[in-house]
């Protein structure tokens, strides 16, 4: 949403048809359907919205019957340009452009296909493989523009789908700096208030699994328990069976009382982003993820927090690295797990306002919203 309130400031008299297609557990009633579609048609956004189902024989059967409705809205309404975000979104947008020889810009463009069968969810001879690696191709050879997340995606389409594109710009998964904003006197408050004033605070938000590591991560918590002691505690927000995450526990022989496990409404993370001493982001190193960008570290960079990244992860585990915010773990070893500590130890040594400061700069340069403000100005003014 806030990309499409950019794109709708360039320009606030042509109107947006915004179509979703809503998953089941994010489905809006009635009521906030009308209230949400209300509150867009005031700044000329009309929300149109389709069932989700998983990508196959079903959802393909749902987008026969919707590709109509859309082509004749394309039609009556003079729709001049179709824009996708993501690849799988994409594909719809390519059979659009092909029925209505609309121009069509890829935002957010990033492999899928691939990274799908990297880690482990698909085969490389599954259909669903083939299917939307093939689409994948022909928007990207179709495309008049794209906004890719990281520079090597264009040479990566080059060698993969045989595309070359005449719009090229690039635009990482950015985060509003306004809402991730580190304060130290409210970080030393609420670390008083929560116990925490002589803690080591790790925390890492998101999903343990699928394109993310999970015994990994429990392997680096007893590391990172080993070399801190009971001075370290663990933020864990996720939605992992709690069941599950005990039985680490107990497996990797990590106290309880180390780790504090929730699931947190994204409106409530920044609060503990707030209180914590560096984050993890335990993406799995497969090579797809170099062309893929994660919000976690922008929003943990925000925070001015040090980050521990796998390697070759978009141009995060580059700009980590280069600018010494963090430590990019070379492999998934005990060893590096310690190195790791060692690094974001010394890291939190030095005087945190001139640290923070340093991280929320870097946040500023490479996930900021200025840099959609300034690609949607070009493409839309």
């Amino acid at each position: 949403m806030p990309y499409v309130k950019i794109i709708r400031d360039q320009n606030p008299k042509n109107k947006i048809f915004l179509v979703t297609i809503e998953q089941p557990f994010h489905k809006m009633n009635d009521e906030e359907w009308s209230i949400e579609s209300s509150k867009l048609k005031k700044e000329n956004i009309e929300l149109i919205r389709f069932k989700y189902d998983h990508f196959g024989f079903k959802m393909a059967l749902r987008i026969i019957r919707f590709i109509p409705k859309l082509v004749t809205l394309i039609k009556q309404k003079k729709i001049e340009v179709i824009h996708s975000w993501c690849m799988t979104a994409g594909a719809l947008g390519y059979l659009l452009s092909l029925l209505t020889s609309k121009p069509l810009i890829i935002d957010s463009y990033e492999p899928h296909a691939e990274s799908m069968v990297e880690n482990g969810t698909w085969l490389q001879s599954n259909f669903k493989f083939k299917l939307l690696f093939w689409l994948e191709k022909k928007q990207s050879q179709k495309a008049n523009t794209v906004i890719a997340l990281t520079k090597g995606m264009e040479n990566y389409a080059k060698k993969k789908y045989n595309a070359n594109f005449k719009n090229y710009y690039i635009k990482p998964a950015l985060v509003n700096l306004n809402k991730f904003n580190w304060q130290l006197d409210k970080y030393k408050k609420m670390r008083a208030e929560q116990n925490l004033s002589d803690k080591i605070v790790c925390i890492y938000s998101g999903k343990l699994g699928g394109i993310y590591l999970e015994e990994e991560v429990f392997d680096f918590f007893k590391v990172a328990h080993n070399y801190w002691r009971e001075k370290l505690k663990i933020y864990l927000l996720t939605d992992k069976n709690i069941n599950e995450v005990n039985a680490y526990l107990k497996q990797k022989e990590i106290p309880k009382d180390c780790i504090e496990t929730l699931f947190v409404n994204h409106e409530e993370i920044q609060n503990y982003y707030q209180i914590a001493d560096f984050a993890i982001n335990p993406v799995k190193p497969v090579p797809s993820k170099k062309y893929c960008t994660s919000i976690k570290d922008g929003e943990y960079w925000a925070m001015g927090l040090p980050v521990v990244i796998t390697k070759n992860i978009s141009d995060d585990s580059n700009i980590i690295e280069k600018e010494d915010i963090g430590y990019v773990l070379k492999n998934l070893s005990n060893q590096e797990y310690n190195n790791a500590c060692e690094k974001i130890n010394s890291l939190l040594e030095k005087n945190i306002e001139e640290s923070h400061f340093k991280i929320t700069s870097i946040a500023d340069q490479y996930r900021s919203f200025k840099i959609a403000k300034n690609i949607y100005k070009e493409i839309y003014s």
